[in-house]
Order: structure tokens, then C-alpha cells, then sequence
């Protein structure tokens, strides 16, 4: 299937842009050891976004992979993860700060170094999200792609430092027109003292409408209440 757009996000980089419903997203991390973070809102109603809590509470889960469903606060499907090579994606973690990123790696400034400056996720964000009409209070918890995050017996987080191989690849379907806001910036846990340097590739593609029998709509029943509830909200726009 040949791709609609692409790009590709550098170490450091951001993005945002609206997709509409019924597309497909294929992110693929062209090095070893990617971390993309995502944030989803719905494009037509930017007070309705990606809700951490209920999407992995209705799945019963703490990660995400092929068959969940992004669920938004209002209980509709964002998107659906219908194809993935890496079968974890971290939830719980978030995105990094400036202060967590100078002690980290180093104290530095676009005064100084310009693009080549350490970003943070939450910087990322916030410039993304004024751009679109929002602002840092709409940051929410985020999906941090390729990244594999999990907790022991005793509650302790602990990253998965070899999750990520090169050319490792997910695929999101669009459920709904999305606001879609990235941020190629470390996952707050992982352990290396330097800045990772892996570039993600996004692609857009035509994606088939949602079958009866569609994988992430049968995945769990919450799944399928989500799509309706969805459907609900097209049908009573005359979509």
C-alpha cells in the first residue's frame, strides 16, 4: 500500500498536524532504541483528547499493542492499534522536563548550540500545542511509542533498555479526525547517559472502514462500546 504523506521526525523533533478519520499511521524507528511520545485530540472538539485512566482500565492493561483502542474522555475510539512488531508501548511513564533532561545529559541552550540544543518532551509539547490553540494545561498523559516500560512486585518502574530494534514498526488507524501531536524526545526512564539519537518515520495511508469483524473492535467489549459510541458521533453530524 503506498503511502498518502511522509516524513521523518529527527532526535529531538516535534510535529503536529490534523488527520482525518479512516487513515492509517505507520511510525517505524529507523535506529535501535526510539521513544516517540504521543498526544491525541479529537480535531473538531479540542476539549475531547486521549484519556490515559479509562484506556487501559477498559482493556485491562498498563500497555498498549495490536487490538487496543486509544479511548478518549468522552468514551469514543481516537484510534486503534492495528498492527505492531514490538507488542509493548509504554503508558505510565510520561515525557521528560527540562530539569530532568540538563541533569541527565547535560545543561543546554538554543543560545548557544541552536537545533543541536537537548529538548525536552514537555517543551516539545507546549510549543505544539499552542500552535494548535491549546495551551500546557491541556497536556495529558502520553503514549510513548516503541518504548517498553513494566513494574516489579514491589511497584518499581524498570525500562526495557533492548525493546526497540531498527526498522521496528506500529500502525494506528484513525477512528475519528485527530489532532495528532508528537515529541521525538527520551523516555523519562531509560537508563543511557546519552541523549538518544533515533529518527522516526511517520507514514499516512489509506486504512479499510472497520469491519464487524475488525480485530481491535472485538478485542474487548469496551473496545466495541468505544466504536459505537464513535459511529454515534459521526451519525448525529450527518457524517
Amino acid at each position: 500500500m503506498s503511502s498518502i504523506w511522509s516524513t521523518t521526525i529527527r532526535p529531538g523533533g516535534k510535529w503536529s498536524g490534523t488527520i482525518s478519520r479512516g487513515r492509517l499511521l505507520r511510525f517505524t524507528a529507523l535506529e535501535a532504541g526510539a521513544n516517540l511520545s504521543l498526544l491525541l485530540y479529537n480535531a473538531k472538539d479540542l476539549t475531547e483528547r486521549y484519556n490515559m485512566p479509562d484506556t487501559l482500565k477498559a482493556q485491562y492493561t498498563s500497555h498498549l499493542t495490536k487490538g487496543n483502542v486509544l479511548m478518549s474522555d468522552n468514551g469514543r475510539s481516537l484510534a486503534s492499534i492495528v498492527d505492531d512488531q514490538l507488542g509493548w508501548h509504554d503508558t505510565i511513564s510520561g515525557y521528560t522536563s527540562r530539569k530532568v533532561t540538563d541533569a541527565k545529559y547535560g545543561k543546554t541552550t538554543y543560545q548557544e548550540l541552536r537545533n543541536e540544543w537537548l529538548h525536552s518532551g514537555e517543551e516539545n509539547f507546549a510549543v505544539e500545542l499552542v500552535r494548535n490553540g491549546l495551551g500546557v494545561r491541556d497536556l495529558v498523559p502520553v503514549v510513548n511509542l516503541f518504548s517498553k516500560v513494566f513494574c516489579d512486585e514491589q511497584g518499581r518502574m524498570h525500562f526495557s533498555s533492548e525493546h526497540c530494534k531498527a526498522g521496528a514498526a506500529v500502525t494506528l488507524r484513525t477512528d475519528m479526525d485527530v489532532l495528532l501531536v508528537l515529541s521525538n524526545t527520551p523516555n523519562p526512564l531509560d537508563p543511557s547517559r546519552e541523549y538518544p539519537s533515533v529518527p522516526v518515520q511517520i507514514e499516512v495511508l489509506e486504512a479499510d472502514p472497520a469491519a464487524d469483524d475488525d480485530y481491535c473492535l472485538n478485542y474487548r467489549p469496551e473496545n466495541r462500546r468505544a466504536y459505537e459510541n464513535t459511529q454515534q458521533y459521526y451519525l448525529l453530524q450527518g457524517l
